[in-house]
């Protein structure tokens, strides 16, 4: 959400900048993820525009990103051997053209597509993983920026994750609404074994993948994260977690460039402690 701020104001970049080095010094992490071995890359072979949310299954790859000059998002399926493009959703809904993090549950992908804009409105749309038909549409009067999948319940962050949305499909979607217990501010969130894993961006130059016991909402661990390269605001750089996330066991996947992109797989390697995963 922070690169996201960015791209919409040269301006404010150049007012944000100073104060955004200056409290990130301390705190600095410069590797690429904590207490992870990078294993190889896969570069995706098609059109992609700002990423914004990954998800993976054993045959294939989605990614959603925003192309802002046209005002047009999409979901992006690529084959998970090759990375070859397969086909892509527009998903564009008038004003609604911002899609975020995504997460699989059984046979449908949600995904959130909101305004540009913080404290806006978004729809939660639930597509076929197969045919990529919408099945159904959640409106919500809120600017939405990624979502956990979980049978009947959805988990979604705002504008920068300040508040999480909890959601019960089961009934009519009713909704709660708590504070993010991390200062995170998260672009990606999944169910992994029963606990909510999310990533995102601390600063332009660090981020952190945090894992969230559920249902009580309490931060259980945190792993920090390092920038790929040098933020340009319109262009790839930033951390290696503030965009697309999934993880499958003790893998860790990220896309953290615009495209062209590519998928980074990750090994968490921490023997001497115990994983809630």
């Amino acid at each position: 959400m922070i690169r996201k701020t960015i791209r919409t104001s040269l301006t404010a970049l150049f007012l944000v900048l100073p104060s955004l080095s200056v409290s990130a010094a301390p705190d600095q992490f410069d590797g690429t993820i904590e207490h992870a071995r990078l294993l190889g890359t896969l570069a995706l072979e098609g059109e992609l525009f700002h990423v914004q949310g990954l998800e993976l299954d054993s045959r294939r790859i989605w990614v959603t990103s925003v192309d802002q000059e046209n005002r047009k998002g999409y979901i992006h399926e690529f084959d998970r051997r090759t990375g070859k493009l397969r086909r892509r959703l527009e998903l564009t809904d008038g004003a609604k053209y911002h899609p975020g993090g995504i997460s699989i549950s059984g046979s449908s992908i949600w995904v959130p597509v909101a305004e540009m804009k913080p404290k806006s409105a978004s729809v939660l749309v639930e597509i076929d993983a197969d045919s990529l038909q919408i099945r159904r549409r959640i409106h919500v009067a809120d600017h939405l920026g990624c979502v956990a999948a979980s049978g009947r319940t959805l988990v979604a962050g705002n504008w920068d994750s300040e508040l999480l949305y909890i959601f019960d499909l089961g009934d009519n979607a009713r909704t709660r609404v708590v504070p993010n217990p991390s200062p995170t501010h998260y672009q990606d969130m999944k169910f992994v074994d029963g606990q909510l894993v999310a990533s995102g961006s601390l600063t332009l130059w660090s981020g952190a993948v945090d894992w969230i016991d559920w249902p009580s909402m309490k931060l259980k661990r945190t792993l920090r994260a390092g920038a790929i390269g040098p933020v340009r605001p319109l262009g790839r750089g930033g951390p290696y977690t503030g965009e697309g996330m999934a993880i499958e066991g003790r893998e860790l996947y990220v896309v953290p460039e615009d495209g062209p992109s590519r998928l980074f797989r990750f090994r968490l390697d921490d023997p001497q402690e115990s994983w809630p995963i």
